[in-house]
């Protein structure tokens, strides 16, 4: 195999692997922004991730939201979620919160809510807080993780250019690079398959080679005789 082919076969793997690696770590933890524009009357989730730095470690979290706004001094409490159990604390929300975060785990990672019915009321300051305790064989340690973001409700969906064009992006570089990964690996198949075709001439023309260098020696030594 030539080296600009086994050049191309690293480079393709290499390729997959990022893929595949991308593809491994949608399952993990990651800590991404939550949107802040919410539409009149429609449902809008208010993200909060707080990631544990050492996955190893035991843990056990509770999750608070508190709610402030436009005209409100002081954050009152909105939310709260502690043993897999959830509870509406401010009466503009009744009936309206509901949890979008970890299930079935008292190791929260992600504290999100989802607000039904959205309100113009309903704009204004939300602070998420995450009440965290590591458990540790010798010890147990106490943090707190908080998290604000600022909500603008608006009558309609307004989305920007620069968002439009970022995910139109985002999907021909995706298609781009399936397309070039295609056509790396039938280019290195082909050159596979002749540099075999031509390994299999070369080792019959030796064979041939060899077969008749015998038959001439056997005649040599018949007419010896």
């Amino acid at each position: 195999m030539s080296a600009s082919v086994e050049a191309r076969l690293k480079l393709i793997l290499l390729a997959l692997l990022v893929v595949l690696q991308a593809g491994a770590c949608a399952g993990a933890c990651v800590e991404v922004d939550s949107d802040t524009e919410a539409v009149a009357n429609r449902g809008f989730k208010l993200g909060c991730i707080s990631c544990k730095r050492r996955g190893e470690v035991k843990a056990t979290a509770a999750v608070t939201w508190l709610f402030k706004a436009l005209n409100d001094d002081d954050f009152s409490h909105l939310y709260s979620y502690e043993d897999e159990h959830g509870s509406i604390l401010d009466e503009r929300f009744e009936s309206r919160v509901q949890w979008r975060g970890n299930r079935h785990t008292l190791d929260l990672q992600d504290g999100s809510i989802y607000i039904a019915n959205v309100t113009f009321n309903d704009t204004g300051t939300y602070m998420c807080v995450f009440s965290r305790v590591l458990v540790y064989d010798d010890y147990t340690f106490h943090t707190n993780t908080s998290k604000i973001i600022n909500v603008r409700v608006v009558p309609t969906v307004m989305r920007g250019i620069a968002s439009i064009l970022s995910e139109v992006m985002m999907y021909v570089s995706i298609i781009g690079l399936q397309l070039w990964l295609v056509v790396e690996m039938i280019y290195c198949y082909r050159k596979i398959s002749a540099a075999g075709e031509e390994a299999l001439r070369e080792s019959a023309a030796e064979y041939l080679a060899i077969a008749s260098e015998n038959k001439d020696n056997c005649a040599a030594v018949q007419v010896a005789e």
